[in-house]
């Protein structure tokens, strides 16, 4: 399949997409009936808002399928190479990381998993061995784009140690891809706080993803994502308004930790930033709220993070979601442009 249409690279991540959606759509169901009989069900935050308090019980772990859905697609429609492998491994251990968390949740029966440090942990292992193998064998130089402004150089502290031709250690890139991979791990994990609301926005930026890889010449990190965005079309056929499923922190985690290496892969580590800004001001929400109450015993916002501030205000689930999917949309449009203006320019 791949020889046929190997000369048509623009097709090959449409089918990527088409692929992952329609494995998800089509495993889905089975998955939801094992999770039901299994009564492997959703923990409601008991502090959160009271209209939530129905989805107690609703079949978490979807991730799980989106996940498969993206590893089959991924091998029907190109070849792997070292890009693609970090790329899905790093993925797929978040996946795991997040699969333990909903796991723990499920046998407490409390919507407290793993505990904030062994999560961070975890996703700081993940994060700081993809960018060592990013900048030694994947030849990603420690810099960072800020278009039409400056290129910081992050490589100027850096230990090479004497194993092969030489592996290097860029002290100050492997800190700044670490914060960016693990905040955006848990940015997406607070987003997913309504029906369709993470399926959908990762969808979005997703797409825009594929198309700023496929416009560096980078085939098959654009199938990657062309997959992801595919099987967030899937899983949103059942977890849109009411949810029949949710994603859990297996979904959640490893579709954040894949936007950041996805960032760093195409070298759009600041940019990626503005097209995941719906995530970025739902992990701020939560902070500000947390330091401002700390410091002063009142509340910034009605309820962190910031969707939940919004139900507060009155604005229904459904028109919530909506608006926020339309923010996602401008936001990633607007750093593609700024990412096409600056290749153009460049």
């Amino acid at each position: 399949m791949i020889a046929n249409v190997a000369q048509y690279p623009s097709f090959l991540v449409f089918m990527a997409l088409a692929f992952a959606m329609v494995i998800t759509m089509a495993l889905m169901p089975a998955w939801i009936k094992y999770l039901k009989s299994s009564h492997i069900g959703q923990q409601v935050r008991a502090d959160g808002p009271e209209s939530h308090l129905v989805k107690q019980g609703t079949p978490t772990m979807g991730g799980v399928i989106m996940l498969i859905a993206v590893i089959i697609a991924v091998l029907l429609t190109c070849k792997l190479n070292l890009a693609t492998i970090a790329l899905v491994v790093a993925t797929m251990l978040t996946g795991a990381l997040g699969l333990i968390d909903d796991a723990s949740k499920v046998i407490k029966e409390q919507s407290l998993g793993l505990t904030p440090k062994a999560k961070l942990v975890g996703q700081f292992v993940i994060s700081t061995v993809f960018v060592l193998v990013a900048v030694n064998y994947l030849d990603i130089a420690p810099t960072i784009e800020i278009p039409f402004i400056v290129t910081l150089d992050f490589g100027i502290l850096t230990t090479t140690i004497p194993i092969g031709s030489g592996f290097d250690i860029p002290w100050l890139y492997v800190i700044v891809v670490d914060i960016l991979l693990m905040g955006m791990c848990n940015a997406v994990n607070l987003t997913d706080g309504l029906d369709g609301l993470a399926s959908g926005t990762v969808m979005v930026v997703m797409v825009v993803m594929a198309a700023i890889a496929f416009r560096s010449n980078m085939l098959e990190p654009a199938v990657f994502s062309a997959a992801i965005a595919g099987a967030c079309i899937g899983f949103l056929w059942f977890n849109s308004y009411p949810a029949d499923i949710f994603m859990g922190d297996t979904g959640s985690l490893s579709l954040g930790m894949a936007l950041g290496c996805l960032a760093v892969v195409t070298k759009t580590e600041f940019i990626s930033i503005i097209i995941g800004g719906l995530f970025v001001a739902e992990a701020l929400s939560v902070m500000i709220q947390v330091f401002y109450y700390k410091r002063h015993h009142k509340r910034v916002f009605l309820m962190a993070p910031l969707h939940h501030h919004f139900e507060k205000k009155g604005w229904s689930e459904t028109k919530v979601v909506i608006r926020f999917w339309i923010i996602s949309g401008l936001l990633a449009t607007c750093g593609f442009v700024l990412y096409f203006a600056g290749t153009l320019i460049g």
